[in-house]
């Protein structure tokens, strides 16, 4: 080829993207590759050169430019588009059996159609495409915010930077969840290249792939070995949205993003669970981790009639597959104190490995379990790792026992206060409450997470420091903290002092859901103590509540009423409430009454002024509701531009449809900007 004109350099660079990008398509996504690996690399270099000489033709999105941002000081927190949910967890047939049966009823139907897939052992991250072009990735976090690793995600080579839509209109806006993965062989590559550079190999592919996405230099990404599977539309603005899983896994395919190949479409729980056998059995020939199944109900108005709870959709479930199980010895047994003063034994082991991670540790949960193993000091044991994740003794090789092994009693005091233990059904609980150091550390940093108290700054090492120079010997003196305490701390400077004495000052207007699930009672949760609070109303009536009545309660069971009931009985506990109340905690019910109270909204199309989160904050401020799906429930559809087919199905169902301003109406004028409040560490001196 001669030399090309501008014009027809830049008709060639086009044609190249075209044709590197269609060839990716082909090869990750439905794994027919027309071209060698040779040929592909002849396009791509061919493509670079001509980059190189016509500069002023380089985009963001072109395949060359996978690789360019310089490194990262640290990874920003960006918010999730919509929350990242975990998934409550099955371990049998009969529990898969339970999930459906609970479905059907809730559901009000006598069938129940599910998409069954792979549940992969990799990191979860969500995917942001404007206008069809990729924008923005970040990891799971909390499942509320994650790191923006946006620039280590392009490296991906199987992530698109440009979505197809040859088959299918690309949305204006589309948020996709994805799971990063390293494959087996290449895990095994790679380590064997850092153990010959002298380098520390990786401990699994899971912490692989989680390793190499949270590189601070995106062509240290580059180099791994990284590969990626979507299963689910997050969110989408405009486009035709579908209306179930199934038909969401097709569009993400027709739009480029992978897909496994091994979902399946189940139309009842039978078919669920030979699809759970099957992945069983083909689990160690995959070539990448997985350690079970991902059941979600089909149509996606069955799943907006099932909900969420706080942290786990009630339309979801994760089919585990049974641990991995390896052979060591039990060299001793210790106690753990949990912040609630449980004591849990665990078992110090002869370091093994098991399926990659080396396990010294694992837990014994409770006498009762040492007792129906018959685990003792000295035995052989298999062990495995619960759900390929936390380690516990499996079983107890009782033809190994040579006669030296030494049974294990259970503690009569704490191991770290000395306080009395006493028995509560299956567990032992040291009575020092907060007096105990062991749990007074770790319910400061639980009554000052972000959840609870929300005391920004108070966790970890500063709790640590302040209870060791005995600033905190109980709950209540996080309140009696002055600026001058603090400024006699190593790290503390004026100006970190200061925010830390203001966000603890902040933390006294939080609403009663949060104080009640700030004091750590066993048993309850953000969503069991949301549940008080709009029972109760006040922690008074709450603190005088008896068992008939807290179970009186849907959600709540007799094991969490007696939890609450024996934490309000502990006088210690009563005193330390009022404590906090003479030092200004405000301890009261939010008020769920709003303009918008009792009205159900959907959204669909793109708004002007905010983002559909913002717009979702703000019916949620009001007292209303925001739903996914048209039904004859919602009482309004909002349509912003480009409207999807939830604006036909409103017109079809007679429901009330209005715009923007009309929305913005109903909502009245003014709105407050939440008040950002800056990291105590941005002003912490690192001297």
């Amino acid at each position: 080829m001669g030399e090309l004109t501008r014009e027809e350099a830049r008709k060639r660079i086009e044609w190249l993207r075209r044709e590197i990008r269609r060839h990716n398509y082909l090869y990750y996504v439905l794994n027919k590759p027309e071209i060698s690996d040779a040929e592909y690399d002849a396009l791509m270099e061919e493509l670079r050169q001509l980059e190189e000489k016509f500069p002023e033709f380089i985009t963001p999105d072109s395949p060359t430019q996978r690789v360019g941002a310089p490194p990262s000081k640290e990874f920003k927190n960006v918010r999730h588009v919509k929350p990242m949910l975990s998934l409550d967890a099955v371990k049998n047939d009969e529990e898969m059996r339970a999930f459906d049966k609970r479905v059907k009823k809730e559901l009000g139907v006598e069938s129940v159609e599910y998409v069954a897939e792979p549940k992969l052992d990799g990191l979860s991250v969500e995917l942001i495409y404007e206008d069809g072009k990729y924008v923005r990735g970040a990891t799971r976090g909390d499942g509320i915010e994650g790191e923006d690793v946006t620039e280590n995600i392009k490296t991906i080579r199987a992530v698109p930077l440009v979505l197809r839509k040859e088959e299918m209109d690309v949305p204006k806006m589309l948020a996709v969840r994805g799971e990063v993965i390293m494959h087996i062989k290449d895990f095994e590559e790679y380590n064997k290249e850092l153990i010959e550079r002298g380098e520390e190999p990786m401990a699994n592919p899971r912490n692989a792939a989680a390793g190499s996405l949270r590189r601070l230099d995106p062509r240290e990404t580059a180099e791994r070995p990284l590969d990626i599977f979507f299963y689910e539309i997050m969110h989408q603005e405009g486009g035709m949205e579908v209306e179930t899983q199934w038909d969401a896994l097709h569009a993400l395919k027709k739009w480029g993003l992978k897909v496994n190949p091994l979902v399946k479409l189940c139309k009842n729980v039978e078919e669920v669970i030979a699809y759970h056998r099957e992945m069983q059995e083909r689990r160690d020939k995959l070539g990448y981790e997985i350690d079970g199944v991902v059941i979600k109900v089909n149509r996606f108005d069955h799943q907006e009639k099932l909900g969420t709870k706080t942290r786990s959709p009630r339309w979801a479930i994760a089919y585990k597959f049974p641990p991995r199980k390896e052979i060591t010895q039990v060299m001793d047994i210790v106690v753990g104190v949990g912040r609630t003063g449980t004591l849990t034994p665990v078992a110090l082991l002869k370091p093994v490995d098991v399926k990659g991670v080396t396990v010294s540790r694992a837990t014994l949960h409770n006498e009762d379990y040492i007792k129906e193993k018959d685990v003792r000091i000295g035995d052989w044991v298999k062990v495995a790792r619960a759900g390929d994740v936390i380690p516990e003794v499996m079983e107890v090789i009782k033809e190994k026992r040579t006669g030296k092994e030494k049974k294990f009693v259970m503690p009569s005091r704490c191991p770290v206060c000395g306080s009395h233990v006493v028995k509560e059904g299956a567990y032992y609980r040291c009575t020092g409450g907060l007096s105990c150091p062991a749990q007074l550390k770790r319910s400061i940093e639980h009554f000052a997470s972000k959840n609870a108290m929300d005391i920004e700054g108070l966790g970890g090492k500063t709790v640590e420091m302040l209870v060791d120079k005995g600033l905190i010997k109980r709950i209540s003196d996080i309140y009696r903290l002055t600026k001058r305490d603090l400024m006699n701390l190593p790290r503390f400077a004026e100006k970190s002092a200061e925010n830390l004495i203001e966000a603890i000052e902040k933390s006294k207007e939080k609403n009663l859901a949060r104080f009640i699930y700030a004091l750590g009672i066993p048993n309850v949760g953000e969503h069991t103590a949301r549940i008080l609070a709009d029972r109760f109303k006040s922690i008074d009536a709450l603190m005088n509540a008896g068992m008939e009545e807290l179970m009186a309660i849907k959600e709540i069971g007799p094991e969490t009423a007696k939890s609450i009931v024996d934490f309000f009985a502990e006088e210690r506990n009563r005193k330390e409430i009022e404590e906090l109340r003479k030092l200004g905690v405000r301890m009261e019910y939010e008020k769920k009454h709003g303009k918008l109270a009792g009205l159900t909204f959907v959204f669909t199309g793109s708004l002007k002024d905010f983002t559909r989160e913002e717009a979702k904050e703000m019916v949620e401020e009001e007292g209303g509701k925001v739903a996914s799906t048209v039904s004859r429930n919602v009482d309004y559809v909002v349509v912003g531009e480009k409207p999807g087919s939830k604006y036909e199905k409103a017109k079809e169902l007679g429901i009330k449809i209005i715009n923007e301003e009309e929305f913005k109406k109903l909502l009245g004028k003014g709105r407050k900007k939440k008040e950002v409040i800056l990291p105590l560490d941005e002003f912490v001196d690192e001297k």
